[in-house]
């Protein structure tokens, strides 16, 4: 490890979109079989589940497909998205509500002769971390990862002081929430400016 395990405190602020900008520059680690692999946080979602009308927990309430979600910060939503792409989201704020961070886009760092294998690519460019269901397939993520704890040694994310300022960051409306009615249009998708890993703009 590199950097500075980020700690449950990180994940307990209750503004879920400052959560998912503080994670932009973040890097997203996972060790299976003992292979670690990693890549840089570019674009995050942020979803609120008290008010946010794209949110599972909003939309769902507390079920067993989202009962994670309503527990402690700092675990792992992952859920199936069209029955093939797995999604991994971040747990965040305090038990009962509910909020997550969606990770949709990372820079490939440690592993990355594992991440091509897994992809099945064989050069670096956005088909290898763009894209939500990229993220998780590129570090070995799938729904068995669901509620994992991001202070143990499977899945977590450190600091390793990769600075983002505020002007690089791209605030969008988040992607495929058209459902959503009004709360469609919030700027809760972020992107590092410039960032060849991220999803083309809405």
């Amino acid at each position: 490890m590199n950097g500075t395990k980020l700690q449950q405190v990180f994940y307990s602020g209750n503004h879920p979109e400052i959560i998912a900008k503080e994670l932009l520059g973040k890097v997203l680690c996972t060790k299976f079989d003992e292979i670690l692999t990693s890549g840089i946080i570019v674009e995050t979602e942020a979803y609120n589940g008290r008010t946010d009308k794209a949110c599972h927990s909003h939309i769902h309430g507390e079920t067993e497909r989202t009962k994670v979600m309503f527990g402690e910060p700092g675990i792992a939503y992952v859920y199936l998205c069209y029955g093939i792409h797995h999604l991994f989201n971040v747990v965040t704020n305090t038990k009962g509500n509910a909020d997550a961070v969606l990770i949709r886009g990372i820079e490939p760092m440690d592993g990355i002769d594992t991440i091509l294998e897994r992809r099945n690519k064989s050069k670096l460019d956005r088909s290898v971390g763009g894209g939500p269901g990229i993220v998780s397939q590129a570090l070995g993520i799938t729904t068995k990862n669901y509620g994992e704890d991001l202070l143990g040694d499977l899945i977590w994310i450190e600091d390793r002081s990769i600075s983002v300022k505020p002007s690089q960051i791209i605030a969008s409306p988040r992607v495929g929430v058209d459902y959503a009615g009004e709360d469609a249009k919030l700027p809760w998708r972020f992107r590092i400016k410039g960032n060849k890993f991220t999803s083309p703009a809405k």
